[in-house]
């Protein structure tokens, strides 16, 4: 131990600590200031940025050894205080550049240091500074934050006051349509809101930290666990095994239609027969100390017998393959596609015949904060689990058998969370804290590193997907024949609704009037599957995209004017056979046309011998909600002191389901003409807020948006008076009405049948990517130089919002095209070795058009957004780089030596 006087935000603090301890973890857990996060703790992602006698230093690399002493540091509680913000967080909530807000701490406090420094930094200044300390988001595609440092700096300079970096409220008093800042903003760039990890630090005395113990192999039969020597080592209360789990140790994965082959119950808590894949959890060790768990962790002995691994569904279809659950075939869900007529003789007959085979790979989320959570069991005896859930009523019902509980014993609070872009719509750590609490009875607490989050978050699947088109010589589509196969990895959850999304997305946005095909879900022992924004789009609409270039290019036909001959126009249907609920793709195409035009005129011109320049385009289209009659609720109640409160579970993972609930609860409560701040919410706590479902499928403004309109109607019928205006909350107990209103909405739509025909989706997305890239010839490396988006997502509730989502989906989409995978269980397992992109692999230029088209079961008009801007802009990215370049990329990501290797054939 050592001893350290440092200077935290101008008051001296007196430490005694280890020396080889971090400086992160003295200031979260010494000092007690949780504004500074832990992400990657691994030194590649900034979120723990400090600034340490003048310089930005990551603070989870730095050791206290390393401080010296009377170091002067900042942190985020340094910068600016809720009552006094800095312009740089005022700059961060007008430009909506803290989305999820788990990174906003670190970018906040290492742009403090540039414009301490650099005063007038350009915007290339900017981005080279968050390159150089490797400050990383996943939520924002970076261009926001960059929009945020430029305006503080001209605050900064006096160029402008601080008062113009504060929303001003229109005129009509209305926030619906507007870039109004969510309500959690202040405190995300103050630091003051705390997430789980910090939300974990502060539990009471008696909370046990828990440790996982891991599979190190990837398939095997367990023949003991023995953890007599780990129950002995200091401060462990008890390791937890298969043994103390009261009921099933199973998570079921809702099996979605009758023909899948299993039966859901296939993930173990911990595991007891099997290990099905690298990184199960087998056991949990509970210590007073979470450095205690770990070294527990580490003596736990796990005897087994290894089986052989399947690391990808080929591999799981072989013939000498055996079965990973025994009694269900890997092959365990078949989804046929038939529209229109027999396809053989259309193909036969027709002018041209164009054909490719497609992967997409096992991209993984890459959220900035890693997975975490706790558990414990309050004053009426029920089990009270939080988490970054975004499925709160969905995982209650998904673990309670396994827990042994009834459901009303059981209760799920997301914490506030660092964006999860859909890992979260499976449970992942809810059942382990889950088991842990019920079997010590005290409080646990469970943060994974990492690497954990690497090996132990579903990723998204990867598709095999060969695609067919037939088409006239002048380009019309005649028909098209798809086969697909779905690497689930070991666990079904999800997985035949993931297979369906083959049949519905493969070809989407173009009048086909003649489908057939078949995919297949298959289980294997890599990663399991789980949601990702776009969820069976971007493995479905590459192919389809990249072969729409294809068949442009044997036509001699532009692909922009092949797509446009060929998208929904009245009349046409999507490969279900529903008619779209709106037609405005030509719109967005004339929208996009002289935007198309100019880039391929930028890219002949800044085109040498030693960088080729090209364009290409891609169309994207997804459903908002549920397949079928999905459904939502949400409560209003009036409040004595005249506000209304909003109770939903409308779970937020980044994008903003605070300002969707409030933007649509003040439109449909204008009447009463209350201000925004008059509207209180009450959200994602099982206990006191009702189903409004998952938050997937962008289904939630849909959904949720209808329940809350529908609950405020009936609060406003019931306060309206006969003579006219509207009753007080007195008046209303007076006259014994009652005061809070149940809403509910189910969406008119049908289910897709076993040829995958139906109407399931009562609102789509729509949107056309323009990508411009640089490719150089020598090496192979891409850079995406500019993007352009032409949206349609029906009228807008917040534009902040939207554009993030945007911005931020755009720059995955680039990710998943160029450098994100989740293949090699060792060199994946860091951020950056699974390719995250840094702000220098996005451009600074995102162009954003919206095609407004108000949705009729839309409310207000909205459309969902989430999913549209990863559906296809991978597409137009390696489009790109065939038009650049010549080397047409069937598999993704497509790597330098990849596209190299490409050029060169």
């Amino acid at each position: 131990m050592i001893k350290k006087q440092i200077v935290v935000n101008g008051i001296p603090r007196n430490l005694v600590v280890d020396a080889e301890e971090t400086l992160v973890n003295v200031i979260r857990k010494s000092i007690g200031l949780t504004g500074t996060k832990v992400g990657c703790n691994e030194g590649q992602c900034g979120a723990c940025s400090v600034i340490m006698d003048g310089k930005v230093v990551r603070s989870c690399a730095t050791k206290m050894k390393r401080v010296n002493d009377g170091a002067e540091i900042t942190t985020i509680e340094g910068i600016g205080t809720p009552a006094n913000p800095h312009p740089l967080q005022l700059a961060w909530m007008l430009h909506g550049a803290a989305q999820c807000g788990f990174c906003s701490p670190g970018f906040i406090v290492s742009a403090k240091g540039l414009l301490d420094t650099n005063p007038s930094p350009t915007r290339d200044d900017v981005r080279d500074w968050f390159q150089k300390h490797r400050n990383a988001c996943r939520c924002t595609g970076y261009k926001p934050l960059v929009d945020a440092v430029m305006d503080a700096a001209k605050v900064l300079r006096g160029e402008k006051s601080a008062a113009d970096l504060e929303f001003k409220m229109p005129a009509d008093g209305s926030v619906w349509g507007t870039r109004y800042p969510r309500p959690s903003a202040l405190s995300k760039v103050t630091g003051t809101l705390d997430f789980g990890a910090d939300l974990g630090l502060k539990m009471p005395a008696g909370t046990l930290q828990c440790a996982m113990v891991q599979a190190e192999v990837s398939h095997a039969k367990i023949l003991s666990i023995d953890t007599t020597e780990a129950e002995k080592m200091p401060g462990v209360f008890k390791v937890v095994t298969h043994k103390d789990v009261k009921g099933k140790n199973r998570i079921t994965g809702l099996i979605t239609f009758p023909t899948n082959k299993g039966d859901g119950w296939d993930r173990p808590f911990l595991c007891d027969e099997k290990i099905f894949q690298y990184g199960d959890a087998i056991a949990i060790v509970c210590a007073d100390t979470e450095e205690q768990a770990k070294a527990a962790a580490k003596a736990v002995k796990v005897e087994i017998e290894q089986l052989p691994e399947y690391m990808s569904a080929p591999a799981a279809m072989a013939e000498d393959a055996i079965e990973i659950h025994p009694g269900t075939p890997n092959v365990y869900y078949i989804q046929k596609i038939a529209k229109g007529a027999e396809t053989a003789p259309i193909f036969d007959k027709a002018d041209v015949v164009v054909e490719g085979s497609y992967y997409t790979s096992r991209q993984p989320h890459l959220p900035i904060e890693p997975d975490c959570g706790f558990a414990y069991i309050d004053d009426e005896g029920k089990l009270i689990i939080h988490s970054k859930s975004i499925g709160l009523h969905l995982h209650l019902y998904m673990i309670a058998p396994g827990l042994g509980l009834e459901p009303d014993q059981l209760h799920l609070v997301q914490n506030p969370a660092g964006g999860t872009f859909g890992y979260k719509f499976s449970p992942t750590l809810e059942a382990l804290v889950g088991a842990a609490a019920l079997a010590t009875g005290r409080p646990v607490n469970l943060v994974y590193d990492y690497r954990q989050q690497q090996a132990y978050t579903g990723k998204r699947s990867p598709f095999w997907t060969n695609v067919r088109l037939a088409s006239t010589k002048d380009g019309k589509l005649l028909g098209m024949e798809t086969d697909w196969t779905v690497d689930h990895g070991p666990y079904s959850e999800f997985g035949d609704l993931l297979t369906l999304r083959g049949a519905q997305y493969i070809g989407a946005g173009y009048d086909i009037e003649n489908i057939r095909g078949e995919g297949r879900t298959v289980c294997t022992n890599h990663c399991w599957g789980a949601a990702f924004r776009g969820y069976g789009a971007p493995e479905s609409e590459f192919p389809s995209e990249t072969l729409m270039d294809e068949l442009a290019e044997k036509l001699g036909i532009d692909p922009f004017e092949l797509r446009y001959k060929n998208i929904y126009r009245k009349g046409s249907t999507t490969p279900t056979g529903q008619d779209p609920e709106v037609y405005s793709l030509p719109e967005m195409f004339d929208i996009m046309r002289p935007k198309y035009e100019e880039a391929k005129k930028r890219a002949a011109a800044a085109s040498t011998a030693e960088v080729k320049r090209g364009v290409g385009i891609a169309l994207g289209v997804y459903g908002a909600g549920l397949d079928g009659a999905d459904s939502a609720a949400a409560d209003a109640e009036l409040m004595a002191d005249g506000t209304v409160t909003i109770y939903d579970c409308w779970q937020d993972h980044g994008q903003g389901a605070d300002m969707g609930t409030l933007g649509t609860a003040h439109e449909a409560l204008k009447p009463l003409g209350i201000t925004p701040d008059k509207i209180r919410l009450v959200m994602n706590d099982t206990r006191v807020a009702p189903n409004t479902g998952p938050a997937g499928g962008s289904r939630s403004q849909v959904m949720g948006g209808q329940a809350i309109i529908n609950a405020c109607e009936q609060l406003l019928k019931a306060m309206k008076k006969p003579s006219g205006g509207f009753r007080t909350y007195d008046e209303m107990v007076a006259e014994k009405l009652p005061t809070k209103y149940n809403g509910k909405w189910t969406a008119p739509a049908k289910d897709c049948d076993a040829n995958g025909q139906g109407s399931p989706f009562c609102c789509y997305m729509y949107g056309l990517f323009l990508s411009e890239v640089a490719v150089e010839v020598a090496t192979g490396k891409t850079t995406v130089e500019k993007m352009a988006i032409v949206g349609d997502i029906g009228k807008v509730n917040n534009y902040s919002l939207v554009d993030g989502q945007i911005y931020g989906g755009v720059a995955q989409g680039i990710g998943l095209a160029l450098t994100e995978d989740y293949e090699d269980l060792k060199k994946h397992a860091t951020m950056r070795g699974a390719g995250i992109p840094y702000i220098k692999d996005i451009p600074d230029s995102m162009d954003i058009t919206y095609v407004e088209t108000p949705r009729p079961a839309g409310p207000f008009g909205a459309s969902g957004v989430g999913e549209m801007p990863l559906t296809a802009p991978h597409a137009a990215v390696l489009n790109a780089v065939y038009n650049a370049c010549g080397a047409r990329m069937r598999e993704i990501p497509a790597l330098p030596e990849k596209i190299l290797a490409a050029m060169k054939k």
